[in-house]
């Protein structure tokens, strides 16, 4: 083994919360090593957000495209995966290279070193036979995995996660999808759009069950349209495959086929062969527990997925930015979750912030409800095929404040950036009743939406 390198800060994992901490430490003049297994930039880049939304962008064209009769004409569509499949390696991922992102950070003044590290003590972290032993900071930023549940016959099958349909060339005729939360339903829109037939099997009673109920029953009708057959309330039992595909026995005894299996049951967090035992903190931990400025121990702090607090790109930009002012001695605000915001891509968007109904109810707030049709707006009018969508929010009487909301609709998550802030910065209910409102666009809404909390 070489002698221990000394430096600053040693950064495990370089996905967006990772890379963001390790470069800004660097380029603040820290001695830096970054430390990544797979690939620099993370899922986000690679198999998330990036690509899967060049597949939903794709998807959605198909859509409008048959939306054109009875509004400006008559379309024949013709799907074909290949100019997508293309643009996934030429325009995202550079089939799966991160120079890139490499140079980016060495060019920082950032030392990458590509492996598997192991924590061995406070601040120590081993690659291979070489040891790094970090003075001010180590950052935990391993991300997530995708979880395989447990069951029958499903190990050792050529199974699919987000990364395999990501990758994939050619669609199959058929897939069965394992799970109803937001990458399954955005996933499974994009290969109906594209011809393959897909059934949905969701545990919960609903899809999106994190959600609004408003929101499961608006994406589970959307899916419906789109010639999805959705299971809800339903488990799979048992996985067999063969030649011909997959069969998966329910837990209500039938049986469904498909050609492939995608299975999207939620993911979690990579901490099992971390070694962070070795730092008196619990590898069985279903996440890393932080604090406001992100630490986990002395000297120890964690970002992004791994942390269990929204596995978002912008929750590991947000988290990174906290660190960093910490490590450095920054002023600044702490880590705050009240506000945060999550998208699901399905056509139509479902966007959401703070808290649910449920959830404002269950926190003991003195709830009130506004609920406004998008159909029912005069934007949602003229939009015509495709306007499917509503406002929700979730009010504090007590306090006269927003705590939540859902913006549902053709650009839900655009529309939901004026409702973050409310949350955020808890703009008075009074202010926001008395704000203009452009006419006619998607966004007015909110404000007939206030209008329905009386």
């Amino acid at each position: 083994m070489g002698e221990a390198q000394h430096v600053d800060a040693v950064v495990v994992g370089l996905g967006v919360g990772g890379e963001e901490v390790a470069g800004r430490l660097a380029e603040a003049g820290l001695s830096v090593v970054g430390i990544e297994q797979a690939l620099v930039g993370g899922e986000c880049p690679y198999w998330g957000c990036i690509p899967t939304k060049m597949m939903i962008r794709a998807g959605n064209a198909l859509a409008e495209a048959r939306r054109i009769p009875g509004l400006a004409g008559a379309s024949t569509v013709q799907p074909d995966w290949a100019p997508v499949a293309r643009r996934i390696r030429a325009e995202a991922t550079d089939t799966w290279d991160d120079k890139v992102a490499v140079d980016r950070f060495t060019g920082k003044g950032g030392r990458f070193v590509r492996g598997r590290a192991t924590i061995v003590g406070p601040g120590r972290v081993r690659v291979d036979d070489q040891e790094y032993v970090a003075a001010r900071a180590l950052v935990l930023a391993t991300g997530t995995a995708p979880v395989v549940p447990p069951i029958d016959g499903l190990a050792g099958t050529p199974f699919w996660t987000n990364r395999e349909a990501v990758e994939a060339e050619r669609l199959p005729e058929t897939l069965l999808v394992l799970g109803g939360g937001a990458i399954g339903l955005e996933l499974t829109q994009v290969m109906a759009r594209f011809g393959v037939a897909v059934t949905v099997i969701e545990g919960s009673d609903r899809v999106l069950s994190m959600e609004e109920p408003e929101s499961s029953e608006l994406a589970a009708q959307a899916l419906a349209r789109d010639g999805v057959t959705i299971l809800t309330g339903i488990r799979a039992q048992r996985v067999a495959h063969s030649g011909d595909g997959f069969t998966v026995t329910l837990s209500d005894g039938r049986t469904v086929t498909g050609q492939r299996l995608l299975v999207a049951t939620g993911r979690t967090a990579r901490l099992g062969d971390l070694g962070i035992d070795s730092i008196g903190l619990d590898p069985t931990a279903h996440h890393l527990v932080t604090d406001d400025r992100m630490r986990v121990a002395d000297k120890v702090w964690a970002v992004g997925d791994v942390t269990g607090n929204g596995a978002f790109t912008h929750m590991a930009m947000y988290e990174g930015d906290v660190a960093v002012r910490d490590i450095l001695g920054r002023e600044g605000p702490s880590a705050d979750y009240r506000a945060r915001p999550r998208v699901t891509f399905t056509d139509p968007e479902i966007g959401a912030v703070g808290l649910t109904e449920r959830q404002a109810q269950d926190a003991g707030i003195e709830v009130r409800v506004g609920h406004m049709s998008l159909p029912s707006s005069s934007r949602g009018f003229i939009h015509g095929p495709g306007n499917d969508g509503f406002i929700k929010l979730v009010a504090d009487g007590a306090r006269g404040v927003l705590v939540g909301a859902t913006s549902a609709g053709p650009a839900g998550g655009e529309v939901l950036g004026a409702l973050s802030v409310a949350v955020h910065a808890e703009v008075p209910v009074a202010t926001l009743r008395s704000t203009i409102w452009a006419y006619p666009t998607f966004h007015r809404a909110i404000g007939d939406a206030l209008r329905a909390l009386d």
